[in-house]
């Protein structure tokens, strides 16, 4: 979907400001906000997470933090799944008459889990359409859901420098419409072939697109 957060390539955000010794968390409650993300998730995907946080409207998507995002996405994601209601997420109190669920994750799994990842690849026998070395295109896909497809890349010509082999579909997989998992393709764009001759002779970007965005060129 085109929205406020596919800011690729976009000027006038202001300057990029590294901050020297950064630590993880600006604040004890990003933390807390990481370990509700973790530990709630109650019927949805790493896709569907990310499409929740394309949801949320472009006044608030540009002011908010990055963790301000992930806290807005959860209390979304806990109402739509059931996890809890409207009522309870306003008032901070359960139900008194609500039944009591064991965790998701408890503590003792915490540390397992994270270094077990979320790994996306798909042991899928399916041929590639593409080669390392071939051109391609980005298909000029506006789709109204979730898509991993950047605007700056659509319409635009590039060379496929790697076979990532076969992971999900986020597109489909961010609105539980099946994984249909096909090949993932690294593909080097030309900066000039983004954004125009003012843009450096010598720089490329490297692009992780999936099969079903590129036709040959």
């Amino acid at each position: 979907m085109n929205g406020i957060h596919d800011m690729g390539g976009m000027h006038g955000m202001g300057p990029i400001a590294p901050e020297a010794d950064e630590p993880v968390f600006h604040a004890d409650w990003e933390a807390k906000v990481l370990a509700l993300n973790l530990a709630s998730n109650s019927g949805w995907n790493i896709d569907a997470g990310r499409h929740q946080i394309e949801l949320i409207p472009a006044p608030d998507y540009l002011r908010m933090t990055y963790y301000e995002k992930w806290f807005r996405r959860v209390q979304e994601l806990l109402v739509i799944h059931g996890a809890i209601t409207p009522e309870e997420l306003a008032s901070g109190r359960p139900d008194p008459g609500a039944e009591r669920k064991a965790p998701r994750l408890p503590a003792a799994m915490v540390g397992p889990v994270l270094r077990r990842g979320g790994p996306a690849t798909r042991e899928v026998d399916i041929a590639p359409a593409f080669q390392p070395g071939d051109r391609v295109r980005a298909k000029d896909l506006n789709p109204t859901g979730h898509t991993r497809l950047p605007r700056y890349a659509k319409g635009r010509v590039g060379t496929v420098v790697r076979d990532h082999g076969v992971h999900v579909f986020p597109d489909t997989n961010a609105h539980f419409q099946g994984e249909h998992p096909h090949h993932l393709y690294s593909v080097r764009f030309e900066a000039r072939e983004l954004w125009g001759e003012t843009a450096g002779a010598r720089d490329a970007v490297y692009v992780d697109l999936w099969e079903s965005y590129l036709e040959r060129a």
